[in-house]
């Protein structure tokens, strides 16, 4: 029997198709979806905020971001949180929730770690907080992909990518703006300027933050797995766990896996590479920590939570390709609009406009990208197939925001954002070439 394309299936009533959403696993998946949403900004974006006001420059704000990589990173240690059990842990939890709760205890730790030191007086001992933060948030999210793919079949993924989505930017205005709103709170009005006892304050309230994805670890049940068949000896499961992953995706694909890793790479591009410096430009704009707060970190990613449900139930009934070109076109072009609004200094309406727009197109595209890769893993080996997709969709953009910093400093804000949306032209040609393409699905979707 033949896989039905998307277009051929039975035509359903947007009641029932969004009734998937109060299904269990979409339930877990949106608390689950805070826990992994939490750590990103608090090492990248908030950070970013921290580091502007405590007069760190630009230039070294852009190079720090490369502690993002660690997420591109990520499918190095993957095959281990595919196969490797944890002592006690895994024999009480299960695999996927004994590395789920391994890793968000290392992030709380480096939350606090990065809390108890002022970047203005050492800047060295909080990026290695961010380190381990960042290290243990990509072993959540290893862990967390392959949860989420084997809590459902790849009917409901797209739902599952838009609960997730749900959740994650929940927690990014937690994140983002409570940070912020906290660290306002925290400052005394003896001291003007910088005040580091207000981050701190805001930082260890973000690590208690990290209890709400714990409970639901310990809280939510481990999915079936398949049982693989026990390694011969050390060859046999290395081969198994590090060579067998790769090896599969390509005999799938075959010439195809080219034209697939080549979209991955580039299809957030634009939205990686302006981010970094999105805050930077807030604060040199002259916006408060409360416009911020406000527009960007709570309205903004209420628009993203929009685009994330809109772009999960379009991709149900239009297809993921539509849809995930859909969302590169809207990416590249809010970039453009960031530029405008770097010409007009303090506008607040003019930024609650440009988050409007960018927000949403981010959320129509990030569901469908989910979904996407979600279809392109085997459930032999989700967690390993999943994070190699998701880090090579960080490893070039974050790569090259590493060098956001100096651009903005040698060219300008007008010119960088004008420069990151020309860098998503490439990939509209990569998703039409890729819905042209006569991908096999994967084996017991």
């Amino acid at each position: 029997m033949t896989k039905q394309e998307p277009n051929d299936t039975p035509r359903k009533s947007w009641l029932t198709t969004l009734k998937v959403y109060l299904e269990p696993p979409s339930v877990r998946m949106l608390l689950l979806g805070f826990a992994a949403g939490l750590p990103l900004l608090l090492v990248l974006g908030t950070l970013s905020f921290w580091l502007r006001e405590a007069g760190i420059d630009r230039t070294t704000i852009g190079y720090l971001s490369w502690v993002g990589l660690a997420y591109a990173f990520k499918w190095m240690w993957a095959p281990l949180v595919d196969r490797l059990p944890i002592p006690v842990l895994t024999r009480l939890l299960g695999r996927r929730r004994s590395w789920l709760l391994l890793s968000q205890l290392a992030i709380v730790l480096g939350l606090v770690a990065m809390s108890f030191n002022d970047p203005q007086v050492a800047l060295t001992p909080v990026v290695w907080g961010a380190l381990a933060v960042a290290f243990g948030s990509a072993t959540q999210d290893i862990a967390l992909d392959a949860f989420r793919i084997e809590s459902a079949d790849v009917d409901r993924q797209a739902a599952l990518a838009a609960a997730y989505q749900t959740g994650y930017r929940l927690a990014m205005i937690w994140a983002g703006a409570g940070v912020l709103w906290i660290a306002a709170h925290a400052e005394t009005s003896v001291v003007t300027g910088y005040q580091h006892g207000a981050w701190h304050t805001a930082y260890l309230v973000m690590a208690a933050s990290m209890a709400l994805g714990v409970v639901t670890v310990l809280a939510s049940p481990e999915p079936l797995r398949r049982v693989l068949p026990p390694a011969k000896n050390a060859v046999d499961w290395l081969r198994g766990a590090l060579v067998e992953p790769f090896a599969d995706f390509l005999r799938r694909y075959r010439w195809q896996a080219v034209l697939i890793l080549a979209l991955i790479a580039t299809y957030r591009i634009s939205d990686v590479v302006m981010g970094i410096m999105a805050n930077p430009f807030y604060v040199d704009m002259g916006y408060s920590k409360a416009e911020v707060a406000t527009v960007t970190k709570v309205y903004g990613v209420i628009m993203t939570l929009a685009g994330a449900f809109v772009g999960g139930a379009l991709a149900m009934r239009l297809g993921v390709m539509r849809v995930l070109l859909l969302g590169a076109v809207l990416s590249a072009a809010s970039n453009l609009l960031f530029s405008l609004l770097s010409t007009r200094g303090h506008d607040l309406t003019g930024l609650i406009l440009v988050i409007s727009a960018d927000n949403l197109s981010s959320g129509i595209a990030s569901a469908a990208f989910i979904a996407y890769l979600s279809s392109l893993t085997n459930v032999n080996y989700s967690a390993t197939q999943y994070a190699l997709f998701s880090s090579m969709m960080l490893l070039l953009p974050k790569f090259l925001a590493g060098y956001s910093g100096r651009y903005v400093d040698a060219f300008g804000y007008t010119n960088f954002f004008v420069a990151t949306a020309l860098l998503g032209l490439p990939v509209l040609l990569l998703v039409w070439l890729a819905s042209q393409a006569k991908l096999a699905p994967s084996p017991d979707k």
